[in-house]
């Protein structure tokens, strides 16, 4: 009887896996919203992105010492992040030092908030919360990835990424109602991050306790059980 051979299965290189989920976690800890997604695609091969995002923190550094946030300024801000930043998205960031992108992108997008909402005279712990809830959601999105567990996808598109959530809070700021737009934005994000949070963890601690009990099943199962289960299949078939 002659046989066909079987075509080999490749087995993955661990290396380019590696990079994978590397590029993967680091996608994930920018927090890229709907507008990067929509646009990622349409810009080329980008800007590196350690010292794009480095020039937009410095951007904003000096725009907060030279005293010219205010009116439109307040809106201008926020833009010139997003016109420098966005255009890395589209890097692998495997680079030696791309891993420094997700907190320097944290880190400008904290800090043009912060000199947007105080030269707007925001109320200090409506800011804060807004901090600590995007901090939050950080956070959980590291200890997760950390534990290749992923948050679904339309989480950072409902959350609507750094680059929305600056640009809602220029515009607010810029025309005077930063304060209600704060306020939105601040418990629109509590819940979603939270609840989505929530729901996530309670599932896994049932799943994993669906599976902790269904291994102390199999051994506490007797050899005679095992041996009349295994007899019952063997007829069946």
């Amino acid at each position: 009887m002659i046989t066909q051979p079987q075509a080999a299965t490749t087995a993955p290189d661990p290396d380019e896996e590696r990079r994978r989920i590397q590029t993967a976690r680091l996608l994930a800890y920018r927090d890229d919203g709907p507008l990067v997604h929509a646009l990622a695609g349409k810009i080329g091969k980008g800007f590196p992105p350690v010292p794009t995002t480095l020039l937009a923190l410095l951007v904003v550094i000096a725009l907060g010492t030279a005293g010219l946030l205010e009116g439109p300024m307040l809106f201008v801000a926020p833009l010139v992040v997003v016109l420098l930043v966005l255009p890395t998205a589209p890097r692998d960031h495997l680079g030696r030092f791309d891993w420094l992108t997700p907190p320097l992108l944290r880190g400008t997008e904290f800090l043009t908030m912060i000199l947007v909402a105080l030269a707007a005279d925001a109320p200090k712990w409506l800011l804060f919360v807004l901090v600590y809830v995007v901090g939050y959601h950080t956070y959980d999105t590291v200890y997760r990835t950390r534990q290749s567990i992923w948050p679904p996808a339309w989480v950072f598109h409902a959350g609507l990424g750094w680059e929305l959530r600056l640009l809602i809070i220029g515009a607010g700021a810029a025309l005077g109602v930063l304060t209600p737009v704060l306020a939105v934005l601040t418990a629109y994000l509590l819940v979603l991050f939270a609840v989505e949070s929530v729901t996530s963890w309670v599932r896994l601690d049932k799943a994993s306790a669906q599976a902790g009990a269904d291994a102390e099943q199999d051994l506490e199962a007797s050899p005679e059980d095992a041996m009349e289960q295994a007899t019952g299949e063997a007829e069946k078939g």
